[in-house]
Formats: structure tokens, C-alpha cells, sequence
């Protein structure tokens, strides 16, 4: 398996929670049986002594700049310290060069306002911080902003955007789950304690966490359930009828409690469970597509392809295990 190297911006400033967030999905695992990296941090502006100051008041220590960072095969921008500041000349260019000698760019948060400024998100879809919505589409009215989603695959992942904070672990996941497959992406997921996969298009912001929420541990228990029987043709006055609720209530609590929709939930938790059956199993792929759901392959194969622009045999060939 390849080692990647991925070099990540720090700058005066910067939230120690941002930093960390690439930090902790892509520190070196292979001893563990997971995906290998080269991870350096990389001033991307000038550091008094090499050190960068964070918001926390402490700082954070390295001689390599962005010099250093100019041969990574991904460039990762994990915020930037004000929306309403333009980010450095250098840095700037830093991300236009990485995007035209082939590499990954991220940004990550506020990051999205770096890649912006560069122009390489003209054109294309892309995801910030709710807080700065308004300041990003003035700024910055060529690029396609998707407002309340938490993270965009744009350019056949190339250019990856979250919006903020704890949205930048799901963004870095994704990237593992691309790069790796999903049965990678898990077992980081596991070792960091947090949710495998939430689907990029879910909203930033839901309104009530499930267990906290009137009913939540009603639908928790239903949603668990679901993803237990994802072979059942599940429809939205059956899921409403099993949650002894009204159709209407059960919709409007579902999106309240989950951010997204029934039919977006139950297609992500589809196609997550058929990438973990090809890469687990040997299963024919109309198997593949009756276990998790879809009814035909023809089905499978249309959802898979709009999902992750491949088919289920080409992901099988590349990330089935051994």
C-alpha cells in the first residue's frame, strides 16, 4: 500500500482542535494494520523561532515550511484564524501549486476560504462553516457554496470542503474511505471513538441530539434497528408506523434529529453496508444488492456509481481483503 504523504498548513493563530483533527485520522498506523502515512506540519506563514502560536496560548513547534510541503501528495488547510481576513500571498499560492502539479487539496472549515482565494474552487461545489456563509458567498460568488452540508467531493476528490469543526473528523474519514476503502475508514473510526461514516450531505446543524430530544430514544432505538435490516423494503409510513407515529411527525422528527431525510439516511446506510459486504465477502454483487437492500444489481450499480463514480466490481477489485 502506498505511504501518502500529506502535509498540513499551520499558522499563527490556528485552533489546536482544527490542527488536530488531520493529525489524529492520519497519524502513522501501519503497525496496526492500517493505512500508512507521512504526516508534516507546515508553517504557512512566518514562525518567530518556528514557533506558531495557537488560540489556546500555547504554541506549536516546526522548522518545515511551505517549501516542505510543495512535493505532498495532499495539502490540507485545517482552518484559517479570521473569515474576514485574506489569507497570505504564499500561502495562497502554496494551494494553487498543489492543485496544478495533481495534488489533493483540503480545506478544512474556514480552510475553504484559502482554496477559494486561490481559485481553484471557482466552478466547482464546496462546504464552510455556517457562521461564515454570508461572508463566503460575497466574497467569493464563482464558487458553488452548498450552505448546511458537512463536507463536499468536488473534482472526483481532489478539492474536499467541511464545514467546521467535528465535520473536519467526517471530511478526513471520507478521504480514508476513498482512498482505502470503508473497512479502513471504520477501523479508524473505532480507534478514535466516533461515528464511522456520516454522509457529507447531512445537515450541520440538527436541532436536538437524538438522546436528548423528546422521542429520541424511540427513533435511536428504530435507526438501529434499520441498519440491522437493511435488506427489508423499508418505506416511510412503514418506519412512521413502526415508531407508532404520525407520517408527518415522523418526518419532521427524523430530519430534526438526524439532519437529512429518511430516504438520503436509508441510501447512505445502504451503500456504506454494501461497500463493507464487497470488501468482506466474495458474495455476488445481486447478492451484495439484496442484503443491503437495493432488490438489483442494476439498482446497486446506479446508487454505486453516482455515490463514488465507480462500480461495485472495479471497488471490489481494488479494496477487497485478502
Amino acid at each position: 500500500m502506498q505511504t501518502l504523504e500529506i502535509a498540513v498548513l499551520a499558522f499563527n493563530g490556528i485552533s489546536p482542535f482544527h490542527l488536530s483533527v488531520p493529525c489524529v485520522v492520519f497519524e502513522d498506523r501501519a503497525g496496526a494494520g492500517l493505512p500508512s502515512y507521512r504526516l508534516r506540519i507546515c508553517a504557512g506563514e512566518a514562525a518567530a523561532e518556528g514557533s506558531l502560536r495557537t488560540t489556546a496560548g500555547f504554541a506549536v513547534q516546526t522548522n518545515l515550511t511551505l517549501e516542505d510541503a510543495a512535493g505532498a501528495d495532499v495539502l490540507i488547510v485545517p482552518s484559517w484564524r479570521d473569515a474576514r481576513e485574506r489569507p497570505p500571498a504564499a500561502m495562497v499560492q502554496a494551494v494553487r501549486d498543489a492543485y496544478d502539479r495533481g495534488a489533493t487539496v483540503v480545506g478544512l472549515c474556514l480552510g475553504a476560504f484559502v482554496l477559494a482565494e486561490a481559485g481553484v474552487l471557482d466552478g466547482r461545489e464546496a462546504a464552510t462553516h455556517w457562521s461564515s456563509v454570508q461572508v463566503f458567498l460575497q466574497r467569493y460568488p464563482r464558487v458553488k457554496l452548498v450552505p448546511d452540508v458537512l463536507y463536499v467531493d468536488a473534482d472526483e476528490g481532489r478539492l474536499v470542503t467541511s464545514a467546521g469543526t467535528a465535520a473536519g473528523l467526517d471530511c478526513c474519514l471520507h478521504l480514508v474511505r476513498r482512498w482505502h476503502g470503508a473497512e479502513a475508514a471504520n477501523r479508524v473510526a473505532r480507534r478514535l471513538v466516533v461515528a464511522p461514516h456520516r454522509q457529507g450531505g447531512q445537515a450541520q446543524y440538527i436541532e436536538q441530539p437524538l438522546h436528548d430530544a423528546p422521542g429520541g430514544d424511540r427513533l435511536s432505538d428504530l435507526l438501529n434497528w434499520v441498519a440491522a435490516n437493511l435488506g427489508e423494503p423499508h418505506t416511510l409510513d412503514s418506519l412512521a408506523s413502526r415508531a407508532a407515529m404520525s407520517r408527518r411527525n415522523f418526518t419532521r422528527r427524523f430530519r430534526e434529529l438526524t439532519g437529512t431525510t429518511v430516504g438520503q439516511w436509508l441510501l447512505g446506510q445502504r451503500l456504506a453496508y454494501a461497500q463493507r459486504l464487497l470488501e468482506t465477502t466474495r458474495q455476488p454483487v445481486d447478492v451484495v444488492a439484496q442484503r443491503a437492500g437495493f432488490g438489483s444489481a442494476v439498482s446497486l450499480r446506479e446508487h454505486f456509481s453516482q455515490a463514488y463514480h465507480t462500480s461495485p466490481s472495479a471497488y471490489r477489485s481494488v479494496f477487497a481483503q485478502a
